[in-house]
């Protein structure tokens, strides 16, 4: 006979979940609410239907938003990824330097958002910026302020600096839940370091590389703090992604409606592609088992 399961565990993590349910409930309610209706006043407003949805689904300054934001997301996926899982590899095993190389790599985590876009335009001015001096010294011409393409490279290299590390950091606890005799049977065999990685390693750290995978997804596409910092959003709206042109709707010219149903939006397309990103990666893991 088996032993009845206990669950009594959920109910000392209930009134956290009734607490964060109650506070995502009311603003999501509330915009849901603006995203309906037209509101001059607060007791004069009209209901609109899907008027603020079809406005911003034709608005072709939030497409091409959209398709640089899938852009950068993609550059992060494609660049942070492997550079994240080759900084793992080439960490110590064991000593005290795997303390040292995690606080280091740990350090870029705990500067807040919007003072790692100010450490970037200093590092980057070519009076007193280690970058942009060392450029200048070198006779290239180098601003982000002017070029898409300079504001481009600044935002790619301060994203990739800023978050590697977090990559990093859940590939390398991947790595050390391998058991040793993995490693063992695999120098028995004589494996390759390239096999060891492609037939031990890789599907070992799948779990982790698909939390990354999301979590990295997720940040980047909700990026504001960084690029509004660095760049305003310009040169021109070249970096100017769907957030920062969300807040300009909602704060610059305070047009609830549209800001409403555009949020709306936002979030679904986020929770889609992570439901998709999700569902390749546990299918590709069945296959590999399989």
């Amino acid at each position: 006979m088996e032993k009845p399961i206990n669950q009594r565990a959920w109910l000392m993590v209930l009134p956290v979940l009734l607490l964060v349910a109650f506070s995502a409930i009311i603003p999501l309610m509330t915009v849901v609410n603006y995203s309906v209706q037209d509101i001059f006043g607060p007791n004069e407003r009209y209901f609109v239907g899907t008027e603020w949805f079809q406005e911003v689904l034709h608005n072709h300054r939030i497409r091409a938003a959209l398709w640089r934001q899938f852009l950068f997301s993609g550059l992060v996926l494609l660049i942070e990824l492997p550079l994240g899982v080759l900084i793992a590899l080439a960490m110590p095993k064991k000593g005290w330097t795997v303390s040292v190389c995690l606080v280091i790599l740990a350090l870029p985590l705990l500067i807040p958002w919007n003072v790692i876009g100010t450490i970037w335009i200093i590092f980057t001015r070519p009076d007193i910026g280690l970058m942009g001096h060392t450029l200048q010294e070198l006779g290239l011409r180098f601003d982000h302020t002017a070029s898409p393409l300079d504001a481009w490279i600044t935002l790619m290299l301060m994203e990739v600096w800023h978050w590697t590390p977090l990559v990093a950091l859940l590939a390398y606890a991947g790595l050390k839940a391998i058991p040793d005799a993995y490693y063992q049977a695999a120098r028995i065999d004589g494996a390759s370091r390239l096999a060891v990685f492609r037939y031990i390693q890789l599907p070992k750290m799948r779990g982790v590389l698909t939390i990354a995978i999301l979590l990295r997804f997720m940040d980047s596409f909700l990026i504001y703090a960084e690029p509004f910092v660095l760049t305003g959003g310009g040169p021109g709206n070249s970096t100017t992604f769907l957030s920062i042109y969300l807040v300009k709707i909602a704060v610059g010219q305070f047009d609830l409606g549209p800001a409403a149903a555009f949020s709306i939006i936002y979030f679904l397309i986020i929770l889609l592609f992570s439901w998709i990103f999700y569902q390749v990666l546990q299918n590709v893991g069945r296959g590999e088992q399989a």
